[in-house]
């Protein structure tokens, strides 16, 4: 049995955590004003828009951002923190043995956390992959490339206003690299430390 709540945790996790990131990115991608009209935007906008189409009817853009998406990708990540926490058992030893309201009160603030640290590695990960295909397909107008490229755009404009280009070399992506990593180790961790977030959970961080 403990065998089977292994394997189902596993398969939750990966096919939720894969719809979560497309959830989170279609927020990224209208956060950003990235074009709609690429391939990999139509995608995205397909697999999401069953679910937002209905929420879009309830929930209002809030100042330009897509709080629908935002909202679904809180919800899904709610929901695969709660099936995983069922799966492992329901409890996670003493003395933590809250009540199922304190539970889903404190079930939400580590969907917020979890949401919140993919938010930065989305940002993360582009810019990894943004610097790779500058050494290795430079100008390339692949749909991946240029997408990736328009989501990193916003996030390095900050670092490029203050950080002068050195003789070509552009360093500001190693400056966002650093401040990324240190929101998501002193931070995130912190906060699902302070929280309380147990072990099991943090695979979804």
């Amino acid at each position: 049995m403990i065998g089977l709540n292994t394997a189902a945790i596993y398969v939750i996790q990966t096919i939720g955590s894969l719809y979560l990131l497309i959830v989170l990115l279609r927020f990224v991608l209208q956060l950003v004003r990235a074009d709609f009209y690429n391939p990999l935007s139509q995608f995205i906008v397909r697999a999401t828009q069953p679910l937002l189409r209905p929420l879009r009817k309830v929930i209002p853009s809030l100042f330009g951002l897509d709080m629908s998406s935002l909202v679904l990708a809180l919800v899904v990540q709610y929901l695969l923190m709660s099936l995983t926490y069922l799966l492992a058992g329901g409890t996670f030893g003493p003395p933590y043995a809250p009540s199922a309201g304190a539970l889903a009160v404190q079930m939400l603030v580590w969907s917020i956390i979890g949401v919140t640290a993919l938010f930065l590695k989305i940002f993360f990960w582009a810019m990894i992959i943004s610097v790779i295909l500058s050494w290795v397909a430079q100008g390339s107008h692949n749909p991946g490339a240029e997408l990736v490229n328009q989501i990193c755009e916003p996030a390095l404009a900050p670092f490029r206003r203050v950080v002068p280009s050195l003789g070509g070399l552009d360093i500001s992506p190693i400056l966002a690299f650093m401040v990324l990593k240190l929101l998501d180790m002193l931070v995130i961790n912190n906060l699902a430390a302070m929280s309380g977030m147990p072990d099991i959970l943090r695979l979804l961080v």
